[in-house]
């Protein structure tokens, strides 16, 4: 039975500038094939840029191209890989602060947190709301969601506006 061919992008939220070419060799090495991303200056970084790049490969590609662009400092990217009939999409989020994050993703883009990591997050919370809320947020990945967010929203060329917490 062939491997069904999957869709996904990579997103670079920010990159340092040297970092930028490494980066689409490392996509293309994935890929099997060389690459050439569409770089853009990212406003919420000063000296730093940004990508988005959609490909196509077999089912699980999206695995390997995370674990290709991993682990360089001051690296902000998300990949994402749609579902296919016979496998499960995915999202993989990177942070210089947090390191990756991986989550199971349904057709609609919905983080799927299976049934154990349920049953560990209440096992682990022991009756504590405060503590379940905290784990579900951890499988959830929102940390790395709050990180990312305004990196996203930079990346549709709207005005970046800085709110700032007071008190």
């Amino acid at each position: 039975m062939a491997t069904p061919i999957a869709r996904g992008v990579v997103y670079i939220h920010s990159a340092p500038r040297a970092l930028c070419p490494h980066l689409e060799w490392a996509v293309g090495r994935s890929l099997g094939r060389a690459v050439n991303f569409e770089w853009a200056d990212q406003p919420v970084l000063a000296g730093s840029r940004r990508a988005e790049f959609y490909w196509e490969g077999p089912a699980g590609t999206g695995a390997a191209l995370a674990t290709g662009i991993r682990g360089w400092e001051h690296l902000r990217f998300e990949v994402t890989e749609d579902p296919t009939p016979r496998s499960d999409g995915g999202r993989w989020m990177h942070t210089p602060d947090l390191g990756i994050h991986y989550a199971q993703m349904d057709t609609a883009g919905n983080v799927v947190v299976p049934e154990d990591r349920i049953r560990y997050a209440m096992e682990v919370a022991a009756g504590d709301p405060i503590e379940l809320q905290r784990e579900l947020d951890i499988a959830l990945g929102s940390a790395w969601d709050d990180e990312l967010e305004p990196f996203r929203h930079a990346s549709d060329d709207a005005p970046v506006v800085w709110l700032h917490k007071v008190g």
